[in-house]
């Protein structure tokens, strides 16, 4: 499966999803214009990464545990609700058996993205969050 690589940009994240290097990272800011048109191509891209590790999984007898790193800089509302849709998806697929977890990277003095993914937390079923203070 092909990576997909978003460089950032003033208002958009860095997104990396490549799964040859086993790196799965969204950073810096996001406050795209089009959020969804950012965010959906993400969506698209981790619901057909499911059907790799399902074969990956039936392959192998395992998957590789995957870690999937969010360090936002920071995120408006209408982000928010895209970042919350990426987090469902790895839900589902934590749901489903596959090893993935999440880190959730904050600023030690920025206490609201800290809250931010503990809320994000809260509406997760399987997903577990790591939280890491920089």
């Amino acid at each position: 499966m092909n990576a997909l690589l978003i460089d950032p940009s003033e208002f958009s994240p860095k997104v990396i999803l490549d799964p040859t290097k086993n790196l799965f990272e969204l950073s810096g800011e996001s406050r795209p214009e089009n959020t969804s048109k950012f965010y959906i191509p993400i969506i698209q891209w981790l619901e057909q990464y499911q059907s790799v590790l399902y074969w990956e999984k039936d392959k192998f007898g395992h998957s590789a545990p995957k870690v999937f790193e969010f360090k936002f800089d920071y995120f408006n509302s209408t982000s928010a609700k895209f970042i919350m849709d990426v987090l469902m998806q790895l839900d589902k697929m934590a749901q489903e058996g596959y090893p993935i977890k999440a880190k959730w990277y904050f600023d030690k003095r920025d206490e609201d993205m800290k809250e931010s993914g503990e809320e994000f937390s809260k509406l997760l079923k399987k997903l577990p969050i790591e939280f890491i203070e920089i």
